[in-house]
């Protein structure tokens, strides 16, 4: 008897501590889970803000400044412009 009680005491034991382990790693996991969510709405947050600064840096105004400012290009005047359609570039008369 002595022995099945110790035989059952050693099982019960063994079952308790996979238990203990079994919900720490549970709970290391799920700690881990919540970091990567938060990180991945960070990541969200940033990416907005990238898409806002992108957006910013592409208006119009801002493109001319940089040309003008950097690039020394100036808007040309009315008589030195010539309009090409697309007949005159596939040779076709018109």
């Amino acid at each position: 008897m002595v022995r099945l009680n110790m035989i059952l005491l050693l099982a019960t034991v063994v079952a308790a501590l996979g238990v203990v382990t079994s919900q720490h790693k549970a709970r290391k996991l799920f700690q881990d889970l919540e970091a990567e969510q938060n990180r991945a709405k960070q990541l969200e947050v940033e990416y907005g803000q990238l898409q806002l600064e992108l957006s910013a840096w592409a208006t119009p105004p801002r493109i001319e400044k940089a040309a003008r400012e950097k690039l020394k290009m100036r808007v040309p005047e009315a008589a030195k412009i010539i309009s090409v359609t697309a007949d005159a570039l596939l040779g076709e008369p018109r």
